[in-house]
């Protein structure tokens, strides 16, 4: 009968061992640098590269626009002043 109940507690268990588990997490090569990083990182390390653009902090607006902007708007301006 005992045979019968440790058959019944192999049945339950029948997940993945957890003696077989690699504690290390899985490498993967940074796609800038070519060096090894963790698979889930979500900036390389070594070269300080995002590894997706879905990752990376937005890009702020280049202030050279705005100055464009404003001498556009003044040269019309004298234009149609006189």
């Amino acid at each position: 009968m005992h045979d019968v109940e440790e058959e019944e507690d192999d049945e339950r268990h029948d997940g993945p061992d957890p003696s077989d588990r690699n504690d290390e997490p899985a490498e993967v090569p940074c796609p800038y640098c070519k060096r090894e990083i963790d698979e889930e990182a979500v900036q390389c390390p070594f070269c300080g590269s995002y590894i997706s653009a879905e990752d990376a902090p937005p890009q702020p607006k280049p202030w050279w626009w705005a100055i464009a902007l404003v001498l556009l708007v003044l040269l019309l301006m004298g234009y149609l002043w006189r």
